[in-house]
């Protein structure tokens, strides 16, 4: 069986390569991400891995694997900061309290679709003003859920998680590997 990436996130690039999983080819998907009204953020992630999945063509051999990672403050769905003044926005709403993040993975191969989802906690401690600005000077948030990187420069604001350590960064691991054998992989 042929593993085709359905993302061009380099961290699930990286977090497979950790479980000496290289994919045959990587095929990013192009979909809308936008939430619909009133969707609840579990919903919305394992509908974004499914439309990843299905939106992309397949041959008998092959299985797709795509990924949603979101992060939420109860209802709320916080995606990719648009700019500097969503991204603080969004750390000054998860500056001293818990949120979840959400990661929600699709397999498919040319019979079977499964998707399964890992919701991990978070803990941000509180964050200064002077840490805050440091952040947001680095950039690290482009381009990240919630917009920041639990892997990167904002690890020093978490001083707990409860769950998958990979699924926050983007890769639920040990699920991911279980999904792909149920679909016929071999490792």
């Amino acid at each position: 069986m042929k593993l085709i990436l359905g993302s061009a996130s380099p961290r699930r690039l990286e977090l497979l390569a950790q479980a000496n999983i290289t994919p045959h080819s990587i095929n990013p998907a192009n979909i809308d991400e936008s939430p619909r009204r009133r969707e609840l953020p579990l919903e919305y992630c394992r509908r974004m891995a499914l439309e990843k999945a299905s939106s992309l063509s397949i041959k008998k051999g092959e299985i797709i694997l795509t990924a949603d990672t979101t992060v939420s403050v109860g209802r709320r769905i916080l995606g990719k900061p648009i700019d500097v003044n969503e991204a603080e926005e969004f750390l000054t709403l998860l500056s001293g309290r818990r949120h979840k993040v959400i990661t929600a993975i699709t397999g498919r191969n040319s019979t079977d679709v499964k998707v399964i989802s890992v919701v991990s906690q978070v803990k941000f401690k509180r964050l200064s003003i002077n840490e805050m600005n440091r952040y947001l000077k680095s950039k690290e948030w482009e381009g990240k859920a919630g917009g920041y990187a639990i892997q990167g420069l904002g690890s020093e604001f978490i001083p707990w998680i409860s769950g998958s350590y990979s699924g926050i960064v983007g890769l639920p691991l040990s699920q991911t590997i279980s999904l792909l054998k149920s679909l016929g992989w071999k490792q």
